[in-house]
């Protein structure tokens, strides 16, 4: 990330501007700290699906280590999610960011969508870290 690891801390901290960059993603409730309720929509191949979603934010070390969990519904479907990310400073205006992610789709949405699942998952993660990296580089130049 072309911004200092505090900058990606507060962003990746505020979870109304990553909720933003999430695919699909139509609104966000807050139920108390690192608690959320959210609804997304993802559509596989033919099938769309809008998941009512529990998500905390169970760990968090600042400012390199973050830990998210969600669970959620859809009529005829269910996703159980975590993922962790790490972030390292590169040097003054420059972050790494490792991160890895579990997701586990069951019911209609797995059963029906299940030969592109990889690509969708590819093609929606693209779309979260491009939003992402350019928010950060906007808040950058703004700030500069």
């Amino acid at each position: 990330m072309a911004a200092p690891i505090e900058r990606v801390w507060a962003y990746l901290s505020d979870v109304e501007k990553v909720a933003k960059c999430a695919p699909g993603f139509q609104s966000l409730q807050e139920i108390g700290p690192e608690h959320w309720k959210a609804v997304v929509s993802v559509g596989v191949g033919p099938v769309k699906a809008k998941f009512n979603l529990d998500v905390t934010r169970p760990e968090m070390h600042e400012p390199d280590t973050m830990t998210v969990k969600g669970r959620g519904k859809a009529p005829g479907s269910a996703v159980d999610l975590s993922g962790k990310m790490n972030l390292t400073p590169i040097d003054g205006e420059q972050t790494r960011m490792d991160w890895q992610a579990t997701v586990t789709v069951n019911g209609t949405l797995a059963s029906v969508g299940a030969r592109l699942m990889n690509s969708t998952a590819e093609k929606l993660t693209g779309q979260f870290f491009s939003c992402l990296q350019a928010n950060l580089q906007t808040s950058t130049t703004a700030q500069a």
